[in-house]
């Protein structure tokens, strides 16, 4: 805090007080979190061994390893979540997709979108679904998972991309003409051998059918919540449900 309370032309002698305080303390490490508003602060920390860990809206937040060897820092987020929901309608044996309106080829695919810091995975694929296609739903299992390294759409970062299966509340199409250029009910014995879709897509599609003719409890993994380690917290587990023997 004295460090970014402080003047400009005084920001260099409190680092170096702060520094030598702190080895003398036997510190391992110094996170230093720099509001945007005080973003100087920053240029001077990294002229004494700071360096840039992760940045939100309005701050950054620097680190400074002072332990032996090399930094046992844990690094920040590596990945992305992405979430898509295929809305089955199982009386008809039809699925819910779309077709985005930027991208170079018009493939069919599941709604989706990014989910939001904080948000459970069944509750991004709901709210995507509505945004993009004007259909309300509600969440049944998770699918799959695919991870993707070095994704363009992410920074160059990592990318995982969920596919939830959700059942449908309504059934009017009322889609998002800025995002999407087309959106049907769509027949998933098609989508499983269309050309005019991706390969996740189309392996879903085929994977959805055999839950059509086998049932889903073949194919689901379902959630649970449970207490955390952490008082107070709670987690979301996904797993194929299994009979449990009660001793």
């Amino acid at each position: 805090e004295k460090v970014l309370a402080a003047i400009p032309q005084k920001v260099d002698s409190v680092y170096l007080d702060s520094l030598a305080q702190w080895k003398a303390e036997g510190k391992a490490a110094v996170w230093l979190r720099v509001p945007i508003s005080l973003s100087r602060c920053a240029a001077a920390a990294s002229a004494h061994g700071f360096t840039f860990h992760h940045a939100r809206n309005d701050y950054a937040m620097l680190a400074l390893w002072l332990g032996e060897g090399e930094s046992r820092l844990p690094g920040f987020a590596t990945h992305q979540i992405g979430v898509a929901g295929a809305v089955v309608d199982e009386s008809s044996g039809k699925v819910l997709v779309v077709q985005d309106r930027n991208k170079t080829k018009n493939a069919w695919k599941f709604p989706g979108g990014l989910s939001d810091p904080g948000e459970n995975i069944g509750t991004t694929a709901v709210r995507e679904v509505f945004e993009e296609t004007g259909v309300r739903s509600e969440f049944r299992s998770l699918l799959s998972i695919r991870q993707q390294h070095n994704h363009p759409g992410a920074f160059g970062m990592s990318d995982m991309y969920i596919i939830c299966r959700l059942s449908p509340l309504t059934y009017e199409i009322n889609f998002c003409t800025q995002e999407c250029l087309r959106c049907e009910w769509l027949d998933i014995s098609e989508l499983a051998k269309t050309s005019e879709t991706t390969p996740i897509t189309s392996r879903l599609a085929s994977l959805l059918l055999h839950g059509l003719e086998h049932g889903f409890d073949k194919i689901d993994l379902n959630m649970e919540e449970l207490p955390a380690v952490y008082s107070g917290r709670f987690y979301q587990l996904y797993y194929r449900q299994f009979p449990i023997l009660k001793l």
